[in-house]
């Protein structure tokens, strides 16, 4: 049986490797990062970063089930690949004592015999003197098997564990497919292919190629990098990924400093404040084209501010990316036929998890049972 795996992002590669490690005969296809955003017409892919948080805890059982298994298997993907992408410094969730998150947090570190440091105000900043908190704030720190992960790294192993292990990659748009009684045939720029199956991992991009046959909400995010020097990026050695538990319920996200492709070293943190539906492919494109919504970087600084009023900034920057939600917050490993398989909608989780999301779509593509939580 020929298989396809259309996209080449971080589930799509996921997939594409756990098809070739059970022999499949199995062909990714989807583009690389553009060389330069600014002036790319093609699609783009959320995963063109080097930071994003990575970490066990989480409310909804499916997330925190598949951040585990996923979190399994990095020494596994690095050592296939040559490739690291995985800096294990834990991660903090802090937020006022009491609050419904918090108490949140510890039933469910507790529910999946999480192990967790838990801290108050009077040894928060003994463990942790990068970070200033308001009063009364309580935390779970997860030392182990957590941290941060390279998105554009990760994706880079996949592909490159998958080709080893005997997939097929071409780095290509796809730009349709028509099911056929003879199977599945699809269309790049270049030529046109016939598969028995595909399975679908296209992200924010999935309306060009499904319209609306799946519910998603894809929304334009806007992130802030600030540049360090080598004092403080020494200073911060220690510091752990952050997640800040606000009662508004924005929870504001924070990254240890990463060293970036252009050489220089930043803070990363997240915490747009406002959603913005895209839904036409100008419009993401567009959108990626763009440093993001302006104002929102102003806003970020003065969280990062807020946390860290100590911090030395020699400069800041904004990026964008998009989140693709499903209606109930669960990704779409679905099938829309006998020959068109789904892995779509990350929910804002996706980087982290997405070795899992790609073995369940492998699973859902080779008629093979998923477990009894991820269905």
């Amino acid at each position: 049986m020929k298989l396809a795996v259309i996209g080449a992002g971080l589930i799509g590669s996921a997939a594409a490797r756990h098809l070739a490690r059970q022999g499949r005969d199995v062909t990714l296809i989807g583009p690389g990062e553009p060389a330069d955003k600014t002036a790319h017409d093609g699609v783009f892919a959320s995963h063109y970063d080097e930071g994003r948080i990575t970490r066990g805890l989480d409310p909804m059982p499916f997330w925190s089930r598949a951040s585990r298994a996923a979190i399994a298997r990095y020494a596994e993907i690095e050592e296939a690949s040559g490739i690291r992408f995985y800096s294990e410094v834990g991660c903090l969730m802090a937020g006022p004592e009491g609050s419904p998150q918090v108490e949140n947090m510890r039933a469910v570190a507790a529910r999946d015999a999480i192990p967790c440091e838990e801290h108050d105000d009077a040894s928060l900043s003994g463990r942790f003197p990068c970070f200033a908190f308001p009063p009364d704030t309580a935390a779970l720190f997860e030392a182990k098997d957590a941290g941060h992960i390279s998105p554009r790294a990760l994706t880079r192993a996949q592909i490159v564990a998958a080709t080893r292990a005997g997939a097929r990659h071409i780095a290509a748009e796809v730009t349709g497919f028509d099911e056929t009684a003879g199977g599945v045939r699809v269309t790049t720029a270049a030529e046109t292919l016939t598969f028995d199956r595909i399975l679908l991992a296209t992200g924010g991009f999935s309306r060009l190629l499904l319209q609306d046959r799946l519910p998603i909400e894809v929304y334009a995010r806007t992130v802030a990098l600030f540049e360090i020097d080598a004092v403080e990026t020494r200073r911060l050695a220690g510091m752990p990924s952050l997640i800040y538990l606000d009662p508004e319920g924005e929870n504001p996200y924070l990254l240890p400093p990463i060293r970036y492709p252009d050489g220089r070293t930043y803070l990363k943190m997240g915490g747009d404040p406002e959603d913005v539906v895209l839904t036409t492919r100008q419009e993401l494109a567009d959108w990626f084209r763009s440093p993001g919504t302006p104002g929102v970087g102003a806003a970020i600084e003065a969280m990062i501010r807020d946390r860290m009023p100590g911090l030395r900034i020699e400069r800041s920057a904004t990026m964008s990316c998009v989140t693709t939600y499903t209606p109930d917050e669960h990704p779409h490993i679905t099938a829309l036929s006998d020959r068109v398989f789904t892995a779509i909608g990350g929910c804002g989780r996706a980087a982290k998890n997405s070795d899992e999301l790609g073995r369940l779509g492998a699973l859902r593509l080779t008629d093979q049972p998923l477990p009894d939580w991820a269905r």
